[in-house]
């Protein structure tokens, strides 16, 4: 190889004595060619730097940024994605805890003060309830600050499992198939979308709730002893124990069919209600459903099922309140009184004429 090599050649004119030294040079290193060495010290342009342009660095690929995945933000993504989801469900479900305390409470019928003469905006003089902040001051009083987080610890651990299991149902069972409603679609092929769209949610739903509810009737039997001073139910490992020994297998499973209904009922109500709304006021897609109900976002299925998931504590016995035989004698029994919506309001409560608790 030599100076007329046409890869040699344009870029090492006026160097054939080094090269030929380098190539006298070479037999005494093992007889390698001189071309070979010359190219081992000089490097084509292409791919030598320039004093004045250093090379560029190099970018990392796009299997490389994600992690070795080829499209950004699949796959390993998903775990981390997850487990915000948990971190935050978990922070809001703290923060809202004393409301939903407060909201337990004032279900199961109990309360601890006396109402108060005032009027109403009519300028007639009514008997109101202890509104929410006055019912939370009264918990302080009584067990301290940290009282208003009694029955935090197994509330979480039955969202964190509700959003787990919904993940984890969702990657066995992707949502493939579910086309996205269109404003191109007309009106009957739209709402079979949102139909197929909406069973695929209560599906979900409806096996998260049944996987967490053991842990939410733990919750709610905690907060519930309030009210009998009782320490039954004091920590998860040791609720599981009496509830399996005293119930059975069935005693974590009170109160699931209401829960169920109220799910069912609310979420289909919201997704139709938001797919004609869209279909005749918003000219726009409906794609967006407000599917994905946490452990204790549907209001309307516990005023009916609250009280038949506390017997065997005192909330739920002679006086404080009947025994229940299931839980549509509980509804029943509330309807009568005129009490299923006991607990909707925290702010503005009145004394009715078909209350079922005293007063004195």
């Amino acid at each position: 190889m030599g100076a007329s090599d046409p890869e040699v050649a344009p870029w090492a004119p006026g160097r054939a004595a080094g090269m030929a030294g380098a190539g006298a040079g070479a037999g005494a290193r093992g007889g390698a060619p001189a071309g070979v060495e010359a190219r081992a010290r000089d490097p084509p342009p292409a791919h030598r730097a320039h004093p004045r342009h250093p090379r560029p660095a190099a970018q990392p690929s796009a299997r490389r940024m994600d992690g070795g995945a080829g499209v950004p933000g699949s796959g390993d993504n998903a775990p981390t994605t997850e487990a915000l989801f948990v971190a935050l469900g978990a922070g809001v479900t703290a923060l809202s805890h004393p409301l939903l305390y407060v909201k337990l409470l004032i279900q199961v019928g109990h309360e601890p003060m006396p109402p108060t003469l005032g009027t109403n905006v009519l300028g007639r003089k009514v008997l109101y309830l202890p509104s929410f902040f006055t019912y939370a001051k009264y918990i302080v009083q009584v067990d301290g600050k940290i009282g208003l987080f009694r029955g935090l610890s197994p509330r979480l651990m039955s969202n964190a499992l509700s959003t787990v299991t919904r993940g984890s149902m969702k990657k066995v069972f992707p949502p493939d198939e579910i086309e996205q409603v269109s404003n191109k679609d007309d009106m009957k092929t739209s709402l079979k979308k949102v139909v197929k769209e909406t069973s695929y949610e209560m599906m979900m739903q409806c096996v998260s709730r049944m996987l967490a509810h053991p842990l939410h009737v733990i919750s709610m039997r905690c907060m519930v002893q309030f009210v009998g001073r009782e320490a039954k139910y004091s920590g998860v490992l040791s609720s599981i124990g009496k509830i399996f020994k005293e119930e059975g297998l069935l005693g974590f499973f009170v109160g699931l069919i209401p829960h169920l209904l109220g799910d069912v009922v609310f979420l289909w109500g919201c997704n139709l209600l938001a797919h004609f709304i869209n279909a005749y006021l918003v000219d726009d897609s409906v794609s967006d459903t407000p599917g994905g109900l946490g452990n204790d976002q549907n209001p309307g299925s516990q005023a009916a099922g609250t009280p038949h998931v506390l017997h065997r504590l005192q909330a739920g016995l002679p006086p404080y309140s009947p025994v229940f035989k299931s839980w549509i004698h509980c509804w029943k029994y509330l309807s009568v009184q005129g009490q299923l919506f006991r607990g909707s309001s925290l702010l503005f409560r009145r004394v009715s004429s078909g209350s079922c608790f005293a007063l004195e």
